[in-house]
């Protein structure tokens, strides 16, 4: 996956933006990493109900590769692995506050139901 990362030309920033968060599990990735601070794979597929181990390897790896995400591997047995957000993708998901207002709204006005997710420290 090394050197694939999405360089342009693009039409405009939200173009560019957009490039970085497309598909529909990459916002929720930045929203879990931002609201819970560093997370374990596992804890991480538990916070998304419905994504597929596939899917969230693909969008963590693509996302590391765009610097939103920090992986970091610990030598040990069994063997540790955490993601976090880095400085990148903290001011990513700063730009992506207005848009979640905008969809709570939305949720509001259509009557929409929003799906409660239990939190796994809780537990």
């Amino acid at each position: 996956m090394a050197g694939s990362a999405r360089r342009g030309p693009y039409f405009c920033g939200i173009d560019a933006a957009m490039d970085v968060v497309a598909g529909k599990w990459k916002s929720l990735i930045l929203w879990e990493l931002h609201h819970h601070g560093t997370r374990r794979f596992a804890e991480l597929r538990r916070g998304l109900p419905g994504v597929s181990e596939k899917m969230l390897i693909q969008h963590l790896r693509e996302m590391e590769e765009d610097g939103l995400v920090h992986r970091e591997v610990y030598r040990q047995v069994p063997p540790k692995v955490e993601y976090s957000l880095t400085e990148h993708g903290v001011s990513l998901n700063a730009a992506l506050e207005a848009l979640g207002q905008w969809g709570t709204e939305r949720m509001r006005r259509i009557g929409a139901e929003k799906i409660e997710v239990a939190d796994p420290a809780a537990a």
